[in-house]
């Protein structure tokens, strides 16, 4: 028999099995089936329609708001409020300040948090169990109970009203989270790559640069992301260091400019809002595929 026939013959073989009959599903299938499609029905339009809703409200014109019930559609596309919201808002300065702090705070908390993670998962030394438990300690840690002690800090070293005092706040509260999570994806790294890499002659700092943060590359985007949400959604700490209006980040802004516009043009106000959830919203919406490997690459061993 030729390589020919018996390839065919496995393709005939393997059309007969493709084409068995399906055994039906039993009536209980079906029931559990509906059951958890109305309800992925129903948590989509609890989490879809509210930001559907926001959105189209920034495109009606005063007047709609009191002459139509809160749920009719704009008559048109009023572009008007999201430029009165960018600019007379001062919106567009918030975002300025929020990216000014929530980046620089990200790479600082990334970069030193990898080290130390690498450092206490990987290297072998003495003392680097009870190191790990000190910087999980900072975890139980609450944010309202070092607000006072931060603020006379900052104060006497002249950092209130100023955005360093976001950064190194946000820098230090994300480190111990951060070095928990890739702590455990740093052990699942497999050990034999690091040591062969060793014996093939990468120092230590190639050998984590190289080829230990490319095998967690998309743990290291989920963390960021998730601490990306933490940072640019804070109130507590903005409202607390922040008082000068030009240094407010997106959330104190956007709480100041509702106390300004939101009983004269709500327009101007749904559009603010909008601006500050579509960003993260879309953010996501990009990275999700990857997040979702980051969350579950650390659950099994490599």
């Amino acid at each position: 028999m030729t390589d020919v026939e018996a390839g065919l013959r496995r393709l005939d073989a393997r059309g007969v099995a493709n084409t068995r009959p399906r055994r039906p599903r039993s009536a209980r299938a079906r029931a559990w089936r509906v059951v958890m499609t109305v309800l992925l029905a129903l948590l989509l339009a609890v989490e879809v329609l509210p930001v559907l809703w926001l959105v189209v409200q920034s495109f009606k014109r005063s007047s709609e708001f009191t002459l139509h019930p809160v749920w009719a559609l704009p008559q048109g596309l009023y572009l008007h409020n999201w430029s009165v919201a960018w600019t007379t808002g001062h919106i567009q300065t918030y975002f300025r300040n929020s990216v000014l702090a929530v980046f620089p705070s990200l790479f600082l908390m990334v970069t030193l948090g990898l080290a130390a993670a690498f450092g206490l998962e990987v290297m072998k030394w003495r003392g680097r169990n009870a190191m790990l438990l000190v910087f999980l300690g900072g975890i139980l840690i609450p944010l309202q109970m070092v607000l006072l002690p931060l603020f006379t800090v900052y104060f006497h070293a002249h950092l209130i009203n100023s955005l360093w005092s976001l950064i190194i706040t946000y820098t230090a509260f994300g480190l111990p989270l951060t070095i928990f999570l890739m702590t455990g994806y740093f052990r699942t790294v497999p050990r034999e790559i690091l040591e062969a890499a060793t014996l093939d002659g990468a120092g230590i700092y190639t050998t984590f640069v190289r080829i230990a943060l490319p095998m967690v590359s998309n743990a290291i985007l989920t963390v960021a992301l998730v601490q990306f949400f933490f940072f640019w959604n804070d109130l507590l700490l903005s409202l607390t260091f922040i008082s000068d209006d030009g240094k407010r980040t997106i959330q104190t802004g956007l709480l100041n400019f509702t106390g300004q516009y939101g009983q004269i043009d709500w327009g101007p106000t749904f559009a603010a809002v909008s601006m500050t959830v579509l960003p993260t919203l879309l953010l996501y919406l990009v990275l999700n595929q990857r997040v979702m490997r980051g969350l579950t690459s650390g659950g099994v061993k490599g």
